[in-house]
């Protein structure tokens, strides 16, 4: 019988590879989606975060977030600047084309996010909504490391 730390890990990384291919197509991995993906989900929420706070939300370690902010700021989706009140602080924003190819990746993985759900009855259903919360408390409880 497998334990609830190797189902996770299984289940992240079926995810991972499922969201990698879908967004092939698009010339995005799934850490590029998760960066601009919470980029623009934070930009409608009204904020321009720092990269630091981009890394805190999605959960990724601070210098691969560096690394993706210049990559994508290379492409041109990302455009990086320096905070005025802190130089070393620099700020994260979406371009007009991260913006295009952003959108239509958030609905290729919605779409995903559907079939992953299915057998919980989708996302609106009473099994996924147990699940979150029991994943939020797994992921707010902190470890002693």
């Amino acid at each position: 019988m497998s334990t609830p730390g190797h189902l996770v890990w299984r289940l992240s990384m079926k995810w991972r590879v499922a969201v990698d291919r879908a967004l092939a197509p698009v010339g995005l991995t799934h850490a590029q989606y998760v960066f601009l993906a919470s980029l623009f989900g934070l930009e409608r929420a009204g904020a321009t975060p720092s990269q630091r706070e981009l890394a805190d939300h999605t959960g990724l370690e601070a210098l691969y977030v560096s690394k993706l902010a210049r990559t994508l700021d290379a492409d041109g989706l990302v455009e990086r600047t320096r905070d005025p009140g802190d130089t070393r602080t620099i700020r994260l924003a979406l371009t007009a084309r991260g913006r295009e190819v952003v959108e239509p990746a958030i609905a290729t993985v919605a779409e995903l996010l559907d079939r992953l759900l299915a057998p919980l009855g989708g996302r609106d259903g009473d099994r996924t909504a147990a699940l979150t919360r029991e994943l939020t408390l797994l992921l707010d409880t902190p470890w002693d490391l």
